[in-house]
């Protein structure tokens, strides 16, 4: 009777034992079935050969700064002192900030639709930067992405026999002509020569039946932003542009996928108010602050293609871009007229972008389940020119120099090329890259550029050397 006592004693708490045993693997289970938490621990070994226009702890190359000589050729012969070019110093660091944190949430549904989301944060900037553009504090956890999906398949089509999946975007993403990345393992991932732009959207992306996807987004402007005037009259990088437009972005494009080969054109469509408030002489000496409607549209189509088979691909890119710089590409804008009301016209400064990238390695070694290896050879190249602006620029002073062109960058650039190759050692999750990157930039002189936007006078050659070695492992 006793042990039958203790046996009825006991038995509710083994019951409750095994359901919370119970409901912790249900928990367990569900976590795993639709949290996939990722990411990589990254660092880089950078060494340039000259200074370089460059973010993000210098990581990010631009380009070559241009010459920067501390006296001419006639003072060094009068004085005696060599001549020399101040920008031709070299430089070397070794930063993890790119280290990176994700989450993709998947597999719910709700009747016909499927809900889904992702959150990825990375490090970014730091201490460990230059004088010439220092940062305070430690490094920062930027949000890259982050947005919900909803999608819904096996639609009917028109014709009765195919079927078509129609997926919603909304939040932070990558711009739909940023997408499509070049293989190099460097953080500009080939920018400036392809766009590089994560925006806050809603984008709609309809597959038509095998072989067509078509993509349409209105995007908003946060961390790349376009450029303009600013209170001082410098040139600026702000979304004041694009808020007081209140003219969202416009993207349309189609793709075009099969066997192996993907073929994806579109253009970009952007509106935006460079000022908000002008001046007017309604009589000589009198100057009233006025509001005016200044805008600029512009338009950059592009056209991408792929190919991919085995342990071989290839990629290019071109894009024509007009004031595209918050695609970090190489643009901008200027002014062409200055009216007596107050407003100013502008016109695009026009860009031609290209780039290739080729990659060709398969397993190496002996092959484990836990740690397959892989060595793979990859060779990029980019090529950038400037086309200047699409109609003459203003000048007020009757000089032959225009008044106002904004550009985030050097204004006196007229092409530029880069040539990447690298090695890219994959061992289970922990990869090791080298990469040897030249970039060359064709400089005009500066100040003295001509009514589109060139400087087509004292034309010479700047040259960046970056040798960088990679560490990532990933999770």
């Amino acid at each position: 009777m006793v042990l039958v006592a203790l046996l009825l004693a006991f038995t509710p708490a083994f019951a409750q034992d095994s359901v919370k045993v119970a409901k912790k693997a249900e928990v367990k289970s569900h976590l795993k079935q639709h949290f996939k938490p990722y990411g990589f621990i990254r660092n880089y070994f950078t060494y340039d050969s000259r200074e370089s226009i460059s973010g993000t702890g210098d990581l990010y190359n631009y380009q070559p700064y241009d010459e920067a000589w501390n006296m001419t050729p006639e003072e060094s012969a009068a004085t005696g002192l060599p001549r020399e070019d101040l920008n031709a110093r070299s430089t070397f660091r070794f930063l993890s900030l790119t280290t990176r944190l994700g989450l993709d949430i998947t597999g719910y549904q709700w009747r016909n639709t499927e809900f889904g989301a992702k959150i990825e944060a990375d490090f970014y900037a730091g201490l460990s930067t230059k004088v010439s553009h220092p940062v305070t504090g430690v490094a920062q956890f930027r949000l890259r992405q982050a947005y919900l999906t909803l999608g819904w398949d096996s639609l009917p089509m028109l014709n009765g026999k195919d079927y078509a999946r129609v997926d919603l975007t909304i939040g932070q993403a990558w711009h739909p002509m940023a997408a499509d990345l070049s293989d190099v393992i460097s953080l500009a991932s080939g920018a400036p020569f392809g766009p590089f732009n994560r925006s806050p959207q809603v984008k709609m992306d309809a597959r038509l039946g095998k072989y067509v996807t078509l993509t349409g987004s209105l995007l908003w402007q946060m961390q790349y932003c376009s450029v303009g005037p600013s209170t001082t009259g410098a040139p600026v990088q702000a979304a004041d542009f694009i808020m007081y437009s209140k003219t969202p972005e416009a993207y349309l494009g189609l793709s075009v996928h099969t066997n192996g080969f993907l073929l994806r054109a579109g253009a970009d469509v952007l509106s935006i108010k460079p000022r908000q408030i002008g001046r007017t002489v309604p009589v000589p000496g009198d100057t009233i602050s006025v509001s005016v409607k200044d805008r600029i549209t512009t338009a950059s189509p592009f056209l991408y293609l792929q190919y991919k088979k085995g342990d071989f691909s290839i990629k290019a890119k071109t894009i024509f871009s007009e004031a595209g710089e918050h695609m970090n590409l190489n643009s901008g804008y200027g002014v062409k007229a200055k009216n007596a009301d107050g407003s100013w016209e502008y016109t695009p400064l026009r860009t031609s972008s290209s780039w290739l990238s080729i990659v060709y390695g398969g397993k190496v070694g002996a092959q484990e389940d836990k740690h397959p290896q892989k060595l793979q050879g990859i060779l990029f190249a980019g090529y950038i020119e400037n086309l200047g602006t699409k109609e003459a620029l203003y000048d007020g002073n009757s000089d032959g120099l225009p008044d106002d062109l904004y550009t985030p960058r050097a204004n006196n650039m007229n092409r530029m090329w880069r040539l990447s190759p690298t090695l890219l050692y994959t061992v289970g999750k922990f990869q090791l890259g080298l990469e040897y990157e030249i970039t060359s930039v064709q400089y005009g002189q500066a100040g003295k550029l001509n009514l589109h936007g060139l400087a087509k006078t004292n034309l010479h050659w700047v040259t960046n050397h970056r040798v960088q070695l990679m560490t990532k492992y990933n999770f």
